[in-house]
Order: structure tokens, then sequence, then C-alpha cells
């Protein structure tokens, strides 16, 4: 299937690692155009090089940032506003918050969760819907988590934030579909990313696929997501074809989610 993102323009925040590197991926093979950022600027080189390496003819800017800024965010979009000539897709993804209790967090661990993952997400919306206005067309996906449905243990300033994130994509949807731009989120469950597998302590070899197998028996599909998977459902809504889908919410999560909705 022809997606028609050929030409088209994506940044793709939180990009040089795991879930946001495989939706870079996934519109790259698409044809798209891509900005990938982050922080570290050495992963991010390399995560371009390999998409360049993958598909010969993909155009990619890489922009180091710290997307927990207002100067970064904006950095990022007025980089690939002037390197691509405007924006048409927005991945707006994010590192997520520490694990832990809600015992566990001073104010300031709140605030700074609240900046990293909803004024990120505020920041990238209100910087490219300009741009796409233009245009006339637009694709806005929101990389959050299974928490928006439903608690997740251990990830308390998770559940605490992430949740409002759909409801400030409900309010916004209306007014965006009027000039003809989508905005969906999409949240994943567990995925065998670099995340998770940092956060089982240096496990490795055979012990280290024991473990990743004990966790995904849990989970009725009965293993952990590869990110491509992921990647392929971002792809699509970013496509032509998904123009009638806006104000919807995706869980990717091999049917963690007990939720009837």
């Amino acid at each position: 299937m022809d997606l028609g993102l050929a030409g088209k323009t994506a940044i793709v925040a939180a990009s040089s690692k795991g879930l946001g590197k495989a939706c870079a991926l996934a519109l790259a093979a698409e044809g798209a155009r891509i900005t990938v950022c982050a922080r570290h600027e050495a992963d991010l080189e390399a995560t371009a090089a390999e998409i360049r390496s993958a598909f010969g003819a993909a155009e990619v800017l890489a922009v180091p940032a710290d997307l927990a800024s207002a100067a970064g965010v904006d950095a990022v979009v007025a980089a690939t506003v002037q390197r691509f000539g405007g924006v048409d897709v927005l991945v707006a993804n994010s590192g997520g918050p520490p694990r832990g209790a809600f015992a566990d967090f001073s104010d300031d661990d709140w605030v700074a969760a609240f900046e990293l993952v909803a004024l990120g997400f505020v920041r990238f919306v209100r910087a490219v819907t300009p741009v796409m206005r233009e245009r006339h067309w637009g694709r806005i996906i929101g990389i959050q988590s299974t928490s928006v449905k439903q608690p997740v243990g251990g990830i308390d300033l998770s559940n605490g934030i992430r949740p409002g994130i759909a409801g400030l994509m409900k309010a916004l949807m209306p007014g965006l579909a009027k000039d003809g731009i989508t905005i969906n989120l999409v949240l994943p469950g567990a995925f065998r990313t670099d995340r998770i597998l940092a956060s089982l302590g240096g496990v490795s070899g055979p012990e280290l696929e024991q473990t990743l197998a004990a966790i995904g028996s849990a989970i009725p599909a009965g293993r952990l997501g590869e990110p491509a998977e992921l990647g392929s459902l971002v792809a699509f809504l970013a496509s032509t074809h998904a123009s009638y889908i806006t104000g919807a919410v995706y869980q990717v999560d091999g049917g963690s989610v007990a939720s009837n909705v």
C-alpha cells in the first residue's frame, strides 16, 4: 500500500533510540523527509546515518536539542522549516519520567515530569500547527502510554500526567480538523527497547531472554512488542489513508489494557 508520504516532511521527537527511532525508520521507508531530534548528539547522528544507510534516497536532518525546553522545541521546528520548507507530520514522542511510587517524588520531580511529557507535547503542537494550517494538511501523532487508559504499577508520575494529554487532544481536535489536520494518540505497552533493558539492571545473555520471556508471559499476546510494530501504526496514521481518523486513541500493547474503550 502506498501511504502517500513520499516528499512529506516529518518531525519525530526523541528519535535517537527506541520507539521514536522506529517511527522515524517507518516514515523514512515511505519516502518522507525526516527530522530526528534528541538530546545526545552522538546517538542522534548514529540514527540519522542508519536511516540514510537503510533508505539511500532518504533526506534526514538531525537536530540536537533539549526537548524538555521551549527553546529546544522551537529550534527543532525552525530548523525543519528552514531545511524542508514546512512540516507535514509531527510525531510528538518523549522519554518517560522516572519510575517510582507516589511517595518517592518531590514537587521538583512532578514539575520536571510535567515539562517533559505535557509541556513537550503542548510546545510541539503549538509550534507546528501554524505551518500545517498554511498547507491545510497535517498529521499530529502523540506517543504516550497505556497509563492514559489505566494506571500502571510503578510509574505514578506517568499515571498522574499522561491522561491529561488525551483530554487536551480531544479539545484541540475540532479546530484542527477544520484545517485538514488530524490529531491522534498512540499508547505503547511493554516493548523491547533500551529503556526496558536498562530497567533490568545489567542482566544479559540467556538470563536476559528468560527475564524478558517472563515479562512477556503476563501479556495476552505472550511477548513484548517490537518497536517496528508501533512504527507501522504511526506511519499509517500519518498517511493520506488516515484522513478520516482524528481524536482517536490507539493502544499498542499486546492486549494488556483491560478497559472496554
